[in-house]
């Protein structure tokens, strides 16, 4: 519990000595105990683990449960490379605080085209054209198809709660652009530092991260931040305009 933050755990063992035996099996049917063996499609010398709650919070709980599990009874190959596409995430989630639909990934993302007359009345059951790549675990890369049609990225303002007048003004260019006609386009990003971290065999990103920040937010291979002088910022082409701003309110002032 300590561990995973679950509130619980329902066990189920199947053994050939004791039959079947179920750690909630005194507030059950026997019928309902077998309902729950049948659906898990469990077999003798199985065990069946039963977690409730959140969809989100019960995958994550279930998910260190089963490396648990694995690393204490030594199930875990270590020198195996095992990668995984995950895809057919939602498109967007609903936020109890916000009272607003949230975009999962962003909300550029395209959504699948068998669901798209889904998108208005049941947005939630709309899957996404996302994807991550995972190796051993860890998520080393992830991308997907952006929207390219302006009509279906206003619909997908609409849904998060973005109206014509602040679309326009934050994304125009983007809206503008979609109409002469922008081609399909997508992509993926990978995590050069994840995978150097599986490589050698490490365990945290701080190890083989290129510019590790100490609790400061300071990096001590090049001492940044730092101050800088003027013959840097014009070498750069860069004005700080809110000192500006600051000397020349006191010059007027004067």
């Amino acid at each position: 519990k300590q561990e995973t933050g679950a509130a619980g755990l329902i066990y189920i063992k199947l053994n050939e000595d004791d039959g079947v035996k179920c750690s909630v099996g005194k507030f059950l049917k026997d019928e309902t105990v077998e309902a729950m063996v049948e659906r898990a499609e469990a077999d003798m010398g199985d065990l069946v683990l039963i977690l409730a709650g959140p969809s989100t919070e019960v995958y994550n709980q279930m998910g260190q449960l089963r490396l648990m599990m694995g690393k204490e009874h030594n199930l875990i190959n270590e020198d195996a490379y095992n990668f995984l596409w995950v895809t057919d995430f939602p498109l967007v989630e609903y936020s109890k605080e916000d009272h607003r639909y949230h975009a999962l990934h962003h909300p550029f993302t395209a959504p699948k085209p068998e669901d798209l007359d889904k998108l208005d009345e049941n947005p939630e059951d709309v899957r996404s054209r996302a994807y991550d790549l995972v190796l051993n675990g860890y998520e080393i890369g992830g991308g997907s198809i952006r929207i390219h049609d302006r009509e279906l990225q206003t619909r997908m303002f609409e849904l998060l709660g973005i109206d014509e007048d602040e679309a326009q003004k934050r994304f125009g260019f983007l809206l503008d652009a979609f109409k002469y006609g922008a081609p399909p386009h997508g992509g993926i990003a990978l995590g050069v530092d994840r995978i150097v971290m599986i490589l050698t065999g490490g365990t945290s990103l701080r190890d083989v991260i290129a510019f590790p920040k100490n609790q400061k937010a300071q990096s001590l291979m090049d001492n940044s931040p730092d101050f800088v002088d003027e013959d840097q910022l014009d070498d750069l082409h860069i004005e700080l305009k809110k000192y500006a701003q600051k000397e020349q309110q006191e010059q007027e002032s004067q």
